[in-house]
C-alpha cells in the first residue's frame, strides 16, 4: 500500500497534473521538462582580461573575454548576440551580461553565456554555449536516437517504483504495466506523456503545434485531437510578424485549440545529449502557447514523427497536497504587513506607505498611454491618470469568479475621492453549500489585501534590486530602462479552482499574472489572498525568474532543481517576510490550509528534529517534484540567514530608509557606514544585519547564477555575492550554514537528470580555510 501512494502521488508530478479544480471540474495540469547539458558550467573564479582596469566599458571586458573563450571552439556559422536586456546593477555596480548563440542565422535556445563584470574584470560566468559542428543550413534534422519527452516520463517512472516489492525481473515501468493495479496510471501515462504522432497530418505546417497541444491539454481533448486532427488544422491560419532591428521575426498562429491568445513561433536549434553524453543541434519550431491555466515555452521537432524537446510552464502552482485625518494616501482596511493572516489578529486601517524610489507617484497612478483602458484614448495634455480603485501601475487587482482571462472590466473595490478602504470582513459560519456566496460577500476587503499585499512587495523588491532594468513588474518604468506594460494581473478569489494559487511569469514587457483561490478547507471557505505567504510566495516566483537568465529568458526555472529553487525561493522570503526578533518555526499555507503543519512535509525549523532536511532528501521517493525539492532549498536557506541573524543581529524592519528629497538613501541604522571610492563615489550600500543581508544576498546571487542552476550553483553565487558586497567577511558562516545540511563544498550529485534525478552526496565538512 506504501508503494502504491507513493506511485500515485509521483504520477501526479510526472505529468504535472495539478488537483485543482474549477466550478465545472477542469483540472490543470502542468507539462516541464528538457535536455540536461553535460557540458554546462558555472565558474565563480575572477577572470582578468587585457582590458581589466576599474574605468573599463563592462561591455568591451565581455566582448574581449568571450572572444578568449570561446576562440576556434565555434564553428564559423556559428555566432554570438549579447542581449538587450543586459544591464548594470544600482545596488552592486555589477553589470550582469547575457549572451545569446546563433546557428546560421538562428538561435539556439539553449545556447547562453552569462557574465557578471564589475571593474574590469568578470567575476562570474554561465555557459552553456554548443560546440559542435554547426549544420550547414537550417535543415530538418530529427533525434531519432533519443526521445526526450518519453525518457523524462519512463525514467521518473522507474525513480517511482525504486522502492515496490515484487517486481521480480521486470523494470518498474514494465511491472507496472503488466499489473492490472496501475491501469488508471498508465492511461495517465498514455495520455501525458506520450502524446499521439498525428502522422495523417505530418505535412501540415501547423502539425508540430497541434502535437504539442494534445499533450497539453486534458486527455479528453487529446483524444478529440487524434480522432479529427484535419479539423482543427484547417481553423489555423498565421500572419507574419517583421520584428523592430534587435529582436527575432516570427508568425502568430491563430485559432489554436485551447489557446486564449495567438501562439507566436519561429525557427530555433535546440541541443539535445545522447546517451554518451555527446551533443547534437536539432532543428526545431519554438512556441510561446498562451492558454486559461498555462504559458508554456516549447520547442518540438520541425517534421514528423513530431517530438517535444522541451517545455517550461511560466504559471507556478502552490497547490495544497491531498485533504486618521484626510490625506492624499490612500487608507486600507487590511491585515497589515508582516501579519501572515487572520489567525495572528485583527485588521487595521494601513496608510499608503509607499516607497519613493520604488512607485514615485503611488499606487493609484499610472500614465493614460501605460494604461490598458485608455490605450490610444490619453486626454490631450494629460499625462497621468488617477484612479479610485484597486489599479496602478503596480497591480491590477480585481475579482475572477468566472475563473477567465478576460481581466479588464472585472469588478474592483471602489476608495472613492477620498482612497478609504474601508470594507467589512466578517465571514460567518455556513453549510458547505453555502461557503462561495458568503466567500464572495466580502470581495472588497479580498481584492483590497491583495492590492495592498502586492504593491508592498513590489516596493520591497524593488529596494533590494528588482527594479525596471532587471525586469520588474511596472507599466510605466520612468525612464529608467527595462520594458513597459507588465504590471501584475492579479485574480482574487479566482474561479478556476480551489486550494491553490499560481503565477505566471512571461519575459519582460508582458504583464505577470497571480491566480488566488478560495480554500475548500474549512467552513466558512478560507481566502488565499488573506494569507499573505501564499501571495508573497507566487509573486517571488516573477522576481526569481526574471532575475535568474536575465529579464528577457522566462525559461531557466522550469524543472528539476533550479524549478524547486523557484519555489523554495518563494517559501523562504514568505518566512522571513513574517518572521520577527523573537525566533520561532513556521509552516508555510497552514491557515489557508487549515492544518497546523502547513502544505509542506515539514514546518521550517532550525530543529533537525522537526526538519531533517538535508541535501540528500532530495534522493527519497517523493522529492523530485518540484515543490519537495523547493522544501529542502528553502529549509538551507533558513538556517543560512539564522546563521547570518547569530552574527549580525537582527532589523525590526526589510524595508530600507525612505529617500532623502534629492533621492539618496540614508545610511540609518539600516545599513553600514558608506565606504567611497578613491574617486570620492559612494559604493553600493549594504544592509547591516543579518536577516537584511540575507534578503540582500539572496537576491544578488539570483542576478549572479546561470540560466538552469543547480543548488550548487546558487550556493556559490550567493557567497560571491557576498564576496562583492562585504568582501568576504562572511564566507565561513555562509559555509557553515549551508554545510549543516549537506552542501559543503564536496557535495556531490552523480547522474544527474534534468528533472531532478540522479544520486546525491552529502557533505558536512567546511572548506579548509574556515576550519581553524
Amino acid at each position: 500500500m506504501r508503494g502504491f501512494i507513493t506511485a500515485a502521488f509521483i504520477t501526479a508530478a510526472l505529468v504535472g497534473a495539478r488537483h485543482t479544480h474549477d466550478h465545472a471540474g477542469r483540472t490543470r495540469k502542468s507539462l516541464g521538462f528538457g535536455p540536461a547539458l553535460p557540458h554546462a558550467v558555472y565558474k565563480t573564479d575572477m577572470f582578468h582580461t587585457a582590458v581589466t582596469n576599474e574605468d573599463a566599458d563592462p561591455f568591451n571586458v565581455a566582448r574581449v573575454f568571450l572572444d578568449g573563450l570561446l576562440g576556434d571552439q565555434l564553428s564559423g556559422e556559428s555566432q554570438y548576440k549579447i542581449r538587450d536586456d543586459s544591464y548594470t546593477d544600482n545596488n552592486t555596480g555589477i553589470t550582469h551580461i547575457y549572451v545569446r548563440q546563433f546557428l546560421n542565422g538562428l538561435e539556439v535556445v539553449d545556447g547562453l553565456i552569462n557574465l557578471n563584470v564589475k571593474d574590469g574584470v568578470v567575476l562570474s560566468y554561465g555557459d552553456s554555449f554548443y560546440r559542435g559542428e554547426a549544420p550547414s543550413s537550417f535543415e530538418a534534422h530529427l533525434p531519432t536516437h533519443r526521445d526526450p519527452q518519453r525518457e523524462h516520463c519512463e525514467d521518473l517512472m522507474n525513480m517511482a517504483m525504486d522502492s515496490m516489492p515484487g517486481s521480480g525481473e521486470q523494470t518498474p515501468v514494465q511491472f507496472m504495466r503488466s499489473n492490472s493495479k496501475f491501469a488508471g496510471l498508465n492511461k495517465l501515462m498514455r495520455d501525458n506523456c506520450i502524446s499521439p504522432q498525428l502522422s495523417k497530418i505530418s505535412e501540415s505546417p501547423y502539425a508540430g503545434l497541434l502535437h504539442f497541444m494534445a499533450s497539453a491539454l486534458s486527455s479528453l481533448d487529446a483524444q478529440l485531437i487524434q480522432a479529427n486532427p484535419e479539423a482543427f488544422l484547417e481553423a489555423m491560419h498565421h500572419t507574419n510578424v517583421f520584428a523592430p532591428q534587435g529582436e527575432d521575426d516570427h508568425i502568430l498562429i491563430h485559432n489554436v485549440v485551447g489557446t486564449v491568445n495567438p501562439v507566436k513561433a519561429k525557427m530555433v536549434y535546440v541541443q539535445v545529449p545522447d546517451r554518451s553524453g555527446k551533443v547534437e543541434v536539432f532543428s526545431a519550431m519554438k512556441f510561446e502557447v498562451e492558454m486559461e491555466d498555462n504559458w508554456y515555452d516549447a520547442t518540438v521537432t520541425t517534421t514528423a514523427p513530431y517530438r517535444i524537446l522541451s517545455v517550461t510552464d511560466w504559471a507556478s502552482d502552490a497547490p495544497l497536497p491531498s485533504p486618521e485625518a484626510e490625506s492624499k494616501h490612500a487608507k486600507y482596511n487590511v491585515f497589515k504587513w508582516g501579519m501572515n493572516d487572520p489567525s495572528e489578529g485583527e485588521r487595521s486601517m494601513e496608510k499608503e506607505e509607499y516607497d519613493h524610489l520604488a512607485s514615485p507617484v503611488g499606487w493609484h497612478s499610472l500614465p493614460y498611454d501605460n494604461d490598458p483602458v485608455f490605450t490610444g484614448k490619453s486626454p490631450k495634455g494629460e499625462f497621468w491618470h488617477n484612479t479610485t480603485t484597486t489599479y496602478g501601475n503596480n497591480v491590477f487587482a480585481h475579482e475572477d469568479w468566472e475563473g477567465q482571462n478576460r481581466w479588464l472590466d472585472n469588478y474592483r473595490p471602489d476608495g472613492g475621492k477620498h482612497l478609504n478602504f474601508d470594507f467589512k470582513y466578517d465571514p460567518q459560519a455556513t453549510n458547505k453549500s453555502e461557503s462561495l456566496d458568503e466567500a464572495q460577500k466580502y470581495i472588497n476587503a479580498t481584492v483590497t489585501q491583495l492590492f495592498y499585499t502586492t504593491n508592498m512587495v513590489h516596493d520591497l523588491y524593488y529596494r533590494y534590486g528588482f527594479d525596471e532594468v532587471s525586469g520588474n513588474f511596472q507599466q510605466h518604468n520612468f525612464g529608467r530602462g527595462g520594458r513597459e506594460n507588465d504590471g501584475v494581473i492579479a485574480n482574487a478569489q479566482d474561479g478556476s479552482g480551489f486550494n491553490n494559487a499560481n503565477f505566471m511569469t512571461p519575459p519582460d514587457g508582458q504583464n505577470g499574472r497571480c491566480r488566488m483561490y478560495l480554500w475548500n478547507t474549512a467552513t466558512p471557505y478560507r481566502d488565499g489572498d488573506l494569507e499573505a505567504g501564499i501571495v508573497i510566495h507566487e509573486l517571488s516566483h516573477g522576481l526569481s525568474t526574471r532575475l535568474t537568465g536575465g529579464p528577457m529568458q522566462s525559461s531557466c526555472l522550469g524543472w528539476g532543481e533550479s524549478g524547486g529553487m523557484g519555489e523554495g525561493w518563494g517559501d523562504f522570503l514568505a518566512t522571513t517576510i513574517r518572521a520577527n526578533k523573537k525566533y520561532q518555526d513556521y509552516p508555510m499555507g497552514a491557515w489557508a490550509a487549515n492544518r497546523a503543519g502547513g502544505i509542506r512535509n515539514y514546518i521550517y525549523s532550525l530543529d533537525e528534529d522537526v526538519n531533517p532536511s538535508v541535501y540528500k532528501t532530495l534522493d527519497k521517493p517523493g522529492y523530485w517534484g518540484v515543490h519537495a525539492i523547493g522544501e529542502v532549498w528553502a529549509e538551507i536557506l533558513w538556517v543560512v540567514s539564522q546563521k547570518l541573524i547569530t552574527k549580525h543581529g537582527y532589523s525590526d524592519t526589510l524595508f530600507p530608509p525612505k529617500p532623502s528629497e534629492d533621492g539618496t538613501v540614508p545610511e540609518g541604522d539600516f545599513y553600514r557606514k558608506a565606504e567611497h571610492t578613491a574617486s570620492g563615489k559612494r559604493k553600493p550600500l549594504i544592509p547591516k544585519h543579518g536577516n537584511t543581508l540575507s534578503v540582500q544576498l539572496v537576491l544578488s546571487g539570483m542576478k549572479l547564477q546561470p540560466c538552469h542552476p543547480t543548488f550548487f550553483h546558487a550556493r556559490d553565487a550567493i557567497i560571491l555575492a557576498d564576496k562583492q558586497l562585504t568582501g568576504g567577511e562572511n564566507y565561513c558562516t555562509l559555509w557553515e550554514g549551508f554545510s549543516s545540511r549537506g552542501l559543503g563544498p564536496d557535495a556531490r550529485l552523480d547522474g544527474s537528470t534534468p528533472w531532478g534525478g540522479g544520486i546525491r552526496t552529502n557533505d558536512y565538512s567546511l572548506p579548509t580555510d574556515c576550519k581553524a
